[in-house]
């Protein structure tokens, strides 16, 4: 790797295909972000077992999300891809933050709030309880300065920055403080039918979702189904018009269109007009990185060579920084 600053970001391999709003709302950025940093790109296999999974299904979801990666535009000769459970220092380092890390601080994190009122407390796992820790030890590994997160996530980046000043306050410095890479240009894309929600693998209508492993005519057919209103005008207007204005939102982060442009060429269309355009666009956008992830699929050796590849260059650092921190709580060394 290079002297650039480290980087690192990832996704679950919890469905078997990405969807509109992660290639928006993360990838483009992430294959932007890899020509000015050493970056490690992940895919969280050890937080998708925080809920059941069917094995068979998580190794083909593994393998799929590193093929849409990869058809993205995440580069692996630029970029370090990898599977989590291939750095064993991913655990082994959650293992020491879990120590340091206050049992009340660690039940303040919204998310296990809100998935496990919705699993009931018996279902929630105590891995689900302690995933922001081993999230915190997945960014702490690769001392990056900047992690690109979404605002959902932004409580469990204070975690890791606290856990991180904790451990150098109590054992002397040893990890680098992360900021917080917010990028003004990430697009916010939400349901399609339920556009006051942010687009997600857990939606309650699959129509509302359009994944990147979708055929043409289904991302057609999803995006002419898209909820708007009664008011047949084509303006942005989040609180009014919310189903309209995500996707005039969609269009202008696929096109480069400005919103401003977009209203006024649409001025005077029907809804038909404009879905039909915005399902164009997508159309466009999406199919050569549906192409291109089935061809990296139907390799699957060749697609293992390049995430052992990967984990090679993650174990180079990860293992550099759990070796320093057993030496500071006082473990011996292995000889």
């Amino acid at each position: 790797m290079t002297g650039k600053a480290n980087l690192l970001s990832g996704m679950q391999p919890s469905a078997s295909s990405l969807h509109l709003g992660n290639y928006l709302g993360a990838l483009v950025n992430w294959v932007n972000m890899q020509r000015d940093f050493n970056a490690f790109y992940v895919i969280v296999d050890l937080h998708a077992i925080t809920v059941p999974q069917d094995p068979n299904e998580l190794r083909t979801n593994t393998r799929r999300t590193a093929a849409q990666y990869i058809a993205a535009g995440i580069n692996p000769q630029d970029s370090a891809l990898f599977v989590q459970s291939h750095v064993p220092a991913h655990a082994e380092l959650a293992w020491v933050l879990n120590c340091i890390t206050g049992f009340g601080e660690a039940s303040r994190m919204t998310q296990f709030k809100d998935k496990s009122q919705k699993a009931g407390s018996d279902s929630a796992s105590v891995g689900l309880f302690t995933y922001p820790i081993l999230q915190a030890a997945d960014i702490l590994l690769y001392q990056p300065k900047a992690v690109p997160v979404g605002e959902d996530q932004r409580q469990h980046l204070e975690l890791t920055r606290d856990l991180a000043e904790r451990f150098n306050s109590r054992y002397g410095q040893t990890f680098t403080i992360p900021e917080a890479h917010i990028s003004k240009e990430t697009a916010k894309i939400y349901d399609l039918q339920n556009p006051t929600a942010k687009m997600s693998k857990s939606a309650a209508d699959p129509k509302g979702l359009v994944n990147l492993m979708d055929d043409d005519s289904t991302i057609m057919k999803k995006i002419k189904s898209a909820v708007t209103d009664t008011d047949s005008s084509i303006r942005v207007d989040w609180e009014n018009k919310p189903g309209v204005t995500n996707l005039l939102s969609i269009h202008s982060s696929i096109s480069g269109e400005s919103l401003a442009s977009l209203e006024d060429r649409f001025q005077g269309a029907g809804y038909g007009v404009l879905k039909g355009e915005v399902a164009d666009v997508v159309i466009s956008a999406l199919a050569p990185i549906r192409d291109r992830a089935n061809d990296l699929m139907s390799d699957t050796a060749e697609l293992d060579r390049l995430l052992a590849s990967g984990a090679e260059k993650a174990r180079e650092v990860a293992e550099t920084t759990l070796a320093l921190v057993y030496d500071r709580v006082g473990f011996i060394r292995a000889k």
